[in-house]
Formats: structure tokens, sequence, C-alpha cells
């Protein structure tokens, strides 16, 4: 069973304890940057992001389809972990300590955890200017964190998970706690006991955590789906070699409200 209790920082977290904490609503946090210890939290209330609900405005769509900005997916996960975990004007503190950036590195290293990075157009590989990054199993995803640099940069990072999990078969997106701006692009808050039966549900009922856990199980979402959409034209993608086109993942998003 998870606890509540802290555990030393000097500690490693386990990958499988960390992936199982998920399989049952349970995710790590750390006081502060600093902070030598970490929490294990089970939200009262949990915010989720309705796949089908994300709220494309006309204004963002504009500025998808512009291609003002380039995205990526799992081109450099720890310059995003990295970048989530420092200190800004709206947030002077984070939750992301050492060994929780150490642990989610691992969990990307073994395809469970991916990140969506933001560029200015034709700059891809240089100043990294919005992103998030997340966890992967079955077909759940669950946000953990992002950050922006730039106007608009964090909402397009999510609309391009969306459309991602979208064309990959995900069921839920766990964002943890709600906030104005998740609000904004539709994210809802719902109670515990409705949390866990869409968890349940996205993980596969009576599917065993095994299979659940597999990045390539037929249990799992596919997060490079979308590379292999007819509109990307990148067949056979099992990493993502260049950007996705702002208008595929308009397209992918197009009858959501």
């Amino acid at each position: 069973m998870l606890g509540r209790g802290r555990r030393a920082a000097a500690e490693p977290i386990d990958p499988d304890l960390l992936l199982r904490a998920y399989s049952v609503g349970v995710f790590p946090m750390a006081d502060s940057r600093d902070a030598k210890d970490i929490f294990w939290v089970e939200p009262k209330k949990r915010g989720i992001l309705p796949l089908d609900r994300f709220h494309l405005s006309h204004s963002l769509r504009k500025t998808l389809r512009s291609d003002r900005f380039a995205v990526t997916a799992d081109r450099c996960f720890a310059r995003v972990v990295a970048a989530c975990a420092q200190p800004d004007a709206g947030r002077p503190e984070t939750w992301i300590n050492e060994q929780i950036e150490e642990a989610y590195c691992i969990l990307h290293r073994r395809g469970h955890a991916h990140s969506i990075e933001v560029w200015p157009a034709g700059d891809v590989g240089g100043e990294l200017i919005g992103g998030l990054y997340g966890v992967s199993l079955g077909h759940a995803f669950f946000g953990e964190s992002m950050f922006s640099r730039a106007t608009d940069a964090s909402k397009i990072a999510l609309a391009h998970l969306v459309g991602r999990l979208r064309a990959g078969s995900y069921r839920l997106l766990d964002c943890q706690f709600i906030t104005d701006h998740l609000a904004s692009l539709g994210a809802v808050e719902i109670s515990r006991a409705d949390y866990r039966a869409l968890l349940d549900e996205a993980l596969g009922s009576g599917v065993t955590f095994a299979a659940a856990s597999s990045a390539s199980s037929a249990f799992s979402g596919d997060f490079f789906a979308v590379e292999r959409t007819p509109a990307a034209s990148t067949a056979d993608a099992t990493t993502v070699s260049g950007p996705i086109s702002g208008c595929v993942i308009a397209q992918l998003l197009g009858h959501t409200s």
C-alpha cells in the first residue's frame, strides 16, 4: 500500500513504485525546489481536461494555424523538466525538487514520460520558450507541469498535447489541480470517486498492472500516433523527428468545443 508519509531525498524514488502510485491516483510533490524530501498526494478534488471538450478559441486556432511557434515532442525532456522547476514572476517556488526531477527523467528513458517543447518558428533546438511534461500509463496521461516564456506558448503546448492524446486513443488527461488558466481551456474539477472511476476505465478494468504499464502494449495509448496520420506524413515514426504543424493539431481539435 502507498502511504502519505515522507521519504528522505537520499533515497531515490523507485520508478515502478511511481507508476503504481499513478495507477491508484497518487503522485509525489516536494514543498520547494530545495526540499530534501517528498510527500505523496491524492487530492479530494481532481482537475481533468476532457479530451473532447478542449476549448479551442478562434484566436488560439489562428495562432495554431499560423505556425508562429515550432512544436516538438520528446526532443529535450530534461530541459523541459528543468524549466518547469525554475521559479518565475508568477511562481516564486516550485514543487519539483532534484529527487522528482531525476525520477521523471528515468520514466522518460523507459518510455513512460513525455514532453512537449515550444520554440520560436525556425529555431528548434535553440531557445525553449514553453512546454510541458507528464506521465503516460495505459490510456491515461498525467500532466505534471508546464511553463511559458512567451505569450500563448503554454496554450499551444497544451493544444498539441490534447491533439496527440486524441490521435493516440487516450481517454483521460489528468491535470491534478484546477487553475483559471486550465479552466479557460476546458478543464473541470471532479470528485475523487469520479476520478477513480475514470482512471480505472483509462487503465482498463481487469487489465494487469504489467500490461497497462507496458509502453508498447495494446492496453496503452500511442503518444506518437499523430506522426503517422496522413496529414503529418511521417510514417513509422516512433519518436518525433521534427515539428508537427499546428494545422494538423487544429484539424484534430476541430470538433471540440
